[in-house]
């Protein structure tokens, strides 16, 4: 069994069966002959796939995040964005190499069970589900929230307990009764919650109102996002329709945003005061560190592109170059983007969930016109973040049931529209009940770690592939590591050790709790060394690498990818970690107790062992 859980599937493989299309409604009856068999509408092209990128990528990142990471960074977070963008570049180069040879829909999935073998193909298929269907409930209730503020703005105000999760109100409504208890009013917290210091602030003073005000049955009061649920089987049922409706509706929705950012940029540009740049690093490396998970958020979704492979006109040239199109636009319009915005408000305010929109209000600007503007491009914005996500997650499962690591219903692809029916239904049920009712601050960081860790694996395994992959046509042309990678290792913990001497000794050796470790709530030696394992576990890794490196000669371009990826890892946390292996063991348990036996590989042994 040990050996049977790595089985591979070749390329070739991996083509015939898509060909083949293992689908619950493979063949559309005709005159005797004549049947043919049902496959996705191929109708995406260059243009349509950077659109659909961009789409994806710019969303909840830039229209929300963008505002913290300035805060924690200062200007200098335009260097985060920077970093960031390589490290996807170096994974896109990577996905573009995969997507050029197996042009099939799956993504990371796809590729690992060509490089790695099913079991972990079936870790990186569970993982993508934190990133593709669990990361858009996330969006949902953020286009929630920009959709009701758009409404109250023009004078339509939505009860509150129909616009906001069950445990936002709970937690909310405790911590205003708490305050109230000390000694405060109602009337005094809701004057003063929008200062540093409050005791509770204006979201829980709001979440207080929306469960105290709610419709109670059985002494359960009724609290459940409803726009939220709404958006959700909106886009679920543009999806199903069909790929060419969704990418008409994408185009016209991504061209909306653009002219939107494009205004920012250029009007604000007008009230750039570059005093406000100065410093440009206030927090330092480690505070423009702190921005990693909501700027590599700000990323996420360029991959996605690949679950459209069996849908583009020619894969082998459009896919890869949508990839790298739409992360060079966005790179750019990001790293613009953040000058301007710390350039018209100091930092130290842009801790909002709305910065693009503050700079423009009465604590900015003030041009209210152009606030409003912005409010509407968000919810366009996130709309369009959604279309994408909800796109991806029905063909990776499609994916995954054509090799029968899932039952064949999630492959049935739709006789009319063309379309894996069950699969896109499922997900718009997976993503739309849950957004009614949780609370999912933390998973941000989870999508995070997932979507990394399959950048991770899709780089190793053009490392794996690459001797295979000798002689065709390259996206990531072979560049020796074996002296390059000594050389970076080498310099940068030199620089590391000039510049923080004292600082890499203590974070080596004291594991006493900061004032910082503190405030995460971690007030024990063991709890420090939990926050520092990560990095520990990094260090030891980059030198495997580059002792690998010098050994079996690696590809230098998916080495930097493995490395810049498990870096950003390491900047997630120990808890992110834990959580992260806790969702990876439920996946095995499913794996083991289904997958395994009915994988098409267990079936057809004989094929498997060909395969591999």
């Amino acid at each position: 069994m040990a050996t049977n859980v790595f089985r591979k599937k070749s390329i070739a493989q991996i083509q015939a069966d898509a060909a083949a299309g293992f689908s619950d409604e493979g063949i559309v009856p005709g005159q005797p002959g004549e049947e043919t068999v049902v496959t996705l509408r191929r109708s995406l092209g260059t243009f349509d796939l950077t659109m659909l990128g961009i789409a994806a990528i710019i969303g909840a990142g830039i229209f929300a995040m963008i505002g913290q990471a300035s805060f924690k960074g200062g200007p200098g977070v335009v260097f985060l964005f920077i970093f960031a963008a390589i490290a996807c570049g170096f994974a896109a180069l990577c996905y573009a190499e995969f997507a050029s040879k197996i042009p099939i829909a799956g993504s990371a999935y796809t590729y690992a069970y060509a490089s790695f073998g099913e079991l972990l193909a079936w870790i990186i298929g569970w993982d993508l589900l934190v990133e593709y269907a669990i990361g858009n409930i996330a969006v949902a209730i953020s286009w929630s929230d920009y959709f009701t503020s758009l409404l109250a703005a023009n004078g339509i105000h939505v009860p509150m307990s129909f616009t906001m999760d069950f445990l936002t109100a709970k937690r909310g409504f405790a911590a205003v009764n708490e305050a109230i208890a000390g000694g405060a009013s109602l009337e005094s917290l809701q004057a003063g919650c929008k200062a540093a210091e409050a005791a509770v602030s204006c979201a829980q003073v709001e979440a207080h109102q929306a469960w105290a005000n709610a419709t109670h049955i059985a002494g359960i009061p009724i609290i459940a996002d409803v726009p939220a649920l709404a958006i959700v089987f909106i886009i679920t049922a543009l999806v199903y329709i069909g790929i060419r409706e969704s990418k008409i509706a994408s185009n016209i929705m991504v061209g909306v945003k653009l002219g939107i950012i494009l205004l920012v940029i250029i009007l604000g540009a007008f009230y750039v005061k570059t005093e406000n740049w100065s410093p440009f690093l206030p927090n330092g490396f480690g505070g423009m560190m702190g921005g990693v998970a909501a700027v590599f958020f700000a990323y996420i979704g360029f991959d996605a592109l690949s679950t459209t492979a069996e849908e583009c006109k020619d894969p082998y040239r459009t896919l890869p170059r949508g990839m790298i199109y739409s992360l060079v636009i966005c790179t750019v319009l990001y790293v613009v983007l953040a000058l301007v915005l710390t350039g018209m408000v100091s930092y130290k305010f842009l801790n909002v969930g709305d910065p693009l929109a503050f700079v423009f209000g009465p604590e900015g600007v003030n041009i209210p016109w152009v606030s409003g503007i912005i409010a509407v491009s968000a919810v366009v914005a996130l709309a369009t973040v959604l279309l994408v996500f909800q796109l991806g997650q029905p063909r990776l499962w499609m994916a995954m049931s054509r090799d029968g690591l899932l039952p064949k219903i999630f492959s049935s692809i739709h006789p009319k529209f063309r379309t894996p029916w069950f699969s896109t239904i499922l997900t718009g049920i997976f993503v739309a009940v849950p957004a009614l009712f949780m609370n999912l601050t933390e998973v941000t960081d989870l999508s995070v770690i997932g979507t990394l860790f399959a950048f991770t694996v899709v780089c190793a395994g053009v490392l794996v592939k690459d001797k295979e992959f000798a002689g065709q046509k390259r996206f990531v042309p072979y560049l020796n590591s074996m002296f390059v990678a000594p050389v970076i290792f080498i310099g940068v913990w030199a620089l590391i050790l000039y510049y923080n001497h004292d600082a890499t000794h203590t974070f080596f050796t004291d594991f006493a709790p900061t004032a910082d470790d503190i405030k995460k709530g971690v007030t024990t030696a063991t709890g420090v060394f939990f926050e520092k394992l990560p990095y520990f576990v990094f260090a030891i890794f980059s030198l495997v690498m580059t002792v690998l490196c010098v050994i079996k000669r690696l590809s230098l371009i998916p080495v930097l990818g493995v490395m810049c990826c498990t870096y950003l890892m390491t900047e997630l946390g120990w808890t992110n970690w834990f959580r992260f292996g806790i969702w990876l063991i439920v996946g095995l348990v499913i794996y083991f107790f289904y997958s395994y036996s009915h994988s098409k590989l267990n079936q057809t042994p004989a094929e498997g062992e060909i395969a591999t």
